[in-house]
């Protein structure tokens, strides 16, 4: 069978969540745009974001204070420019959701245009939202925006496989070092296309379905950041994996999570026989950023030998609970639990990737025609530890950023003749167990060496582990052809090794990265990162 036709754009985005779909309605004013999606358009991240997006919209609050509070949560590693950059962007960004149709919950009196909740970590109400399901609504406002662009392509049920660079350009020895878009499996068709543009964008959000347990949909498996460290970028910070402390413990539903926002409306966490205990680590209590909130439940589990500790709600009122947190409370009457008159069952769970592919502030990569944005990079924006409710909001302020530094640089030379996929040397795979063997084994080695306290002998186990791993998908990867599950398990195992790796770098203990043999910070802070041109590449 011959080569399929290669598909041609004036852009290419690869994710469908609201950081690539921010940059492409701005890229789409401009030129032809594609937005790939490895599953349905609203698989990602973003619909699941339950909270809010933070931004300084109240009388009272000031820019310089979610600076501030941004930085404290990220434990001094944050790059203040960066910061800065998002917080000043921030109401701009949530005027061009509102007028996209996102219906955010209004104010309660005339002076207030929405209403603003307050998260752990904040010094303000500043966190506007719909309901108890922002990312859902976001995720809807964008989707039907970017259907309805004529110059936008939707293209779900993509599996990028691999950045198209330099090294696949036919016919030219010393071509320049650059993008020129991805090779992408047709998961319906079960085939490998090229997918060419002069700009791409990637924008596959993060990495924590690395780990056992994790409030992420499945799709979160780190192959952005794969895929980047394959082309030659460089990485950072890859070690500070967030632990959302509050992940519904239950047999058959391991990935609800209990948004941030019920504990910044007053829950409060409990032990079995009722009492609180987070006075003993925290003076913020339940209010204290999510690594110190985080690892305070993993030493009361650890401590009492408990399976779960409690989020009671109770005492709120059953009218507040239900019209604050509508969604959690109706899923939990499904798992028959009334959060209104019980307490619910939580434990931590892998929530968010603080580290990613470096970028700047236009989210340029180390890749001439390769852009960033969103949860795959790092942009100095949260450093150690991400502040509730600046995930959504770094999406759409770097999504907008790509987009106007892409269409700044002009019409950029068209795409040279690009080698098609080659599958001559490989054959269907009839030993598939492999691949789910593999998956799981990874997945519970991150969590129990590289999880929320880790030290030097168990990181030194799961890099012995990972090692072993990488090297038995590697030849599997080589000998068969593709599958959606074995692209993902390949590039998952690439980022647990760079998390291990960057781990092992950090001889501290700085926002969610917490080592027994380094409690004490450093005096700099200093990101990791990892440079695959320096003979690390794989």
């Amino acid at each position: 069978m011959p080569p399929p036709e290669a598909l041609q754009f004036d852009a290419l985005v690869i994710g469908s969540g609201a950081a690539g779909l921010t940059a492409a309605l701005n890229l789409a004013e401009h030129g032809r745009v594609a937005v790939l999606a490895k599953g349905d358009l609203t698989a990602g991240s973003t619909a699941w974001a339950q909270g809010g997006i933070a931004a300084v919209l109240d009388a009272g609050d000031t820019v310089a204070a979610h600076v501030e509070d941004t930085m404290v949560a990220g434990a001094g590693l944050n790059h203040r420019a960066a910061v800065e950059y998002v917080a000043s962007n921030a109401s701009a960004a949530i005027d061009r959701l509102a007028a996209l149709g996102v219906p955010f919950n209004p104010g309660e009196t005339v002076s207030e245009r929405w209403h603003l909740t307050r998260e752990g970590g904040h010094s303000h109400r500043r966190i506007v939202h719909v309901d108890d399901a922002t990312g859902w609504a976001v995720s809807q406002a964008l989707i039907r925006a970017a259907a309805a662009h004529p110059n936008i392509s939707l293209i779900p049920h993509m599996a990028a496989v691999d950045l198209i660079t330099h090294r696949h350009v036919v016919g030219r020895r010393f071509p320049e070092r650059r993008c020129h878009g991805v090779y992408a499996l047709d998961t319906q068709k079960r085939r490998v296309v090229r997918i060419l543009a002069p700009s791409t964008v990637l924008a596959t959000g993060g990495a924590s379905r690395v780990y056992l347990y994790s409030t992420n949909p499945d799709g979160a498996t780190g192959d952005g950041v794969a895929m980047a460290w394959r082309a030659g970028c460089r990485v950072s910070n890859l070690e500070f994996n967030q632990f959302h402390p509050t992940c519904l413990f239950h047999p058959t539903v391991r990935n609800f999570l209990i948004t941030e926002a019920a504990r910044g409306e007053g829950g409060h966490l409990k032990l079995p026989d009722g009492s609180r205990f987070m006075h003993r680590y925290d003076d913020r209590l339940e209010l204290a950023p999510r690594d110190i909130v985080a690892r305070a439940i993993d030493a009361e589990m650890k401590r009492l030998g408990l399976a779960h500790v409690l989020l009671d709600l109770t005492h709120l009122g059953a009218d507040f609970v239900r019209g604050h947190f509508p969604t959690i409370h109706a899923r939990l009457l499904e798992l028959d639990i009334d959060c209104t008159s019980q307490p619910i069952p939580v434990v931590p769970a892998a929530h968010y990737s603080c580290g990613g592919v470096m970028v700047d502030l236009q989210g340029r990569t180390d890749l001439d025609g390769l852009w960033a944005a969103g949860e795959v990079t790092q942009s100095g924006l949260h450093g150690a530890n991400r502040l509730a409710s600046n995930s959504l909001l770094e999406c759409l302020v770097f999504g907008q950023a790509v987009a106007d530094d892409i269409v700044a640089q002009g019409r950029p030379a068209p795409v040279p003749d690009i080698k098609p996929w080659d599958e001559s040397r490989v054959t269907d795979s009839d030993e598939e167990v492999v691949i789910a063997h593999n998956w799981d084994e990874l997945r519970r080695t991150m969590w129990d060496y590289v999880g929320i306290v880790r030290t030097d002998k168990r990181l030194a186990r799961a890099a012995h582990r990972v090692k072993t791993l990488r090297k038995e998908v590697q030849e599997y990867y080589g000998n068969f052809r593709i599958t959606a599950d074995l692209v993902e398990l390949r590039n998952l195992v690439t980022v647990a090794d760079l998390i291990v790796r960057s781990a092992r770098s950090r001889r501290e203990s700085r926002g969610l990265h917490f080592s027994t043999d380094y409690p004490a910070l450093a005096g700099t802070a200093q990101d990791s990162v990892l440079d695959p041109m320096q003979g690390r590449e794989t």
